[in-house]
C-alpha cells in the first residue's frame, strides 16, 4: 500500500507466524528496491494489547523499529477496516502511542496523530535555525527548516544537507528533516527526509504533523486544514488545540498497489 506515494509492505504477524526477533532482518530484505518488493517501510498487524482493534509495529528499510508512521498509519487503519479488523473508527496501539483512525471514503481516512509531547521553535543545528517537534512518547523525532527554494536546489546539495541535520548532535535521536516553503496561511511545499529510509521520501505524514504544529505556533499557519503539499501527493493537517497543543489530525489518500505471496518468509 501507499500513502501519497509513502509505500508499505503490510503483513499479518499472528497469521503468517512472524517473530519480533526475525522483523528487522525481513524489513530489509522485503524493503529492498532492487532485491525485495521494495518499500519505505514494514508494517506488522498484531494482536492488541491494551483493548484496541489491533496494534501496528513499524519497521523502517533499514530494520530500525520505528515509533510510529502517519501515512503507514492511515494505510494500516484502511487495512483494518477491509480486513474486519475494526468498524469505520480504528484504534490502533503504535510504539509511540494510541491513534485513532477514521474511513471517510473507499480511499479517504483520516488519523489523529499522537499528540506533540516535545517543542523546541528554535533549535540551532549546523548553523540553522530549525524547529525541533517530537510526537508521542516516546517521541518521533522531527526537524522543520523554512528553506524557500528547497526545490530550486541541486538534488544532491539538498540531499547532503538533509543527511547532515538528520545526524546533527543537535537531535539526540537523530531526527526526521523536513525542508519548507510557506505559500500561504493554509498551505505549504515540502519534502522530508526520512531516518530509518535515510533519503526523501515521496511524503510523510508524521512531518507534516510537525510543520503544521511548529509552523502554526510561530503563527505562520492558521493551523486550520492545512495543505502539505509533497511530492507524492497532498495531505491535510489541522492542528485542532493550538493551546496545549493537542489534537492533531492527519487526512489523506491510501492506495493498495498489490497483494501477493513471497517466499522471503
Amino acid at each position: 500500500m501507499h500513502g501519497a506515494g509513502n509505500d508499505f509492505v503490510i503483513i499479518d504477524a499472528v497469521s503468517e507466524g512472524i517473530s519480533h526477533d526475525t522483523a528487522p532482518e525481513l524489513a530489509r530484505r522485503l524493503c529492498d528496491r532492487r532485491l525485495g518488493i521494495g518499500a519505505d517501510g514494514l508494517m506488522l498487524v498484531c494482536p492488541p494489547e491494551n483493548g484496541s482493534d489491533f496494534k501496528l509495529l513499524f519497521y523502517n528499510a533499514d530494520g530500525s523499529l520505528g515509533e510510529m508512521c502517519g501515512n503507514g498509519a492511515r494505510c494500516i487503519a484502511r487495512y483494518g477496516y477491509e480486513h474486519s479488523l475494526s468498524g469505520k473508527t480504528q484504534h490502533i496501539e503504535t510504539t509511540a502511542g494510541p491513534v485513532v483512525g477514521e474511513r471517510i471514503s473507499e480511499t479517504l481516512y483520516r488519523i489523529r496523530l499522537n499528540d506533540p509531547t516535545l517543542i523546541d521553535l528554535h533549535r540551532t543545528a549546523e548553523g540553522l535555525d530549525c524547529a525541533y517537534v517530537e510526537l508521542g512518547c516516546p517521541g518521533l523525532p522531527h526537524a522543520v527548516l523554512l528553506l524557500d527554494d528547497w526545490d530550486r536546489l541541486d538534488r544532491s546539495e539538498l540531499f547532503d544537507l538533509g543527511k547532515r541535520l538528520r545526524y546533527s548532535g543537535a537531535f539526540p535521536k537523530g531526527a526526521n528533516v523536513s525542508f519548507v516553503k510557506i505559500l500561504d496561511r493554509s498551505s505549504v511545499k515540502a519534502i522530508t527526509f526520512e531516518r530509518g529510509v535515510e533519503d526523501f521520501t515521496l511524503a510523510c505524514g508524521t512531518g507534516s504533523g510537525a510543520i503544521t504544529t511548529a509552523l502554526t505556533l510561530m503563527g505562520l499557519l492558521s493551523g486550520d486544514d492545512v495543505t502539505v503539499s509533497m511530492p507524492g501527493g497532498d495531505l491535510t493537517v489541522t492542528l485542532a488545540d493550538k493551546t496545549t497543543p493537542a489534537e492533531l489530525y492527519l487526512t489523506g489518500p491510501t492506495c493498495v498497489v498489490f497483494t501477493g505471496e513471497t517466499a522471503e518468509i
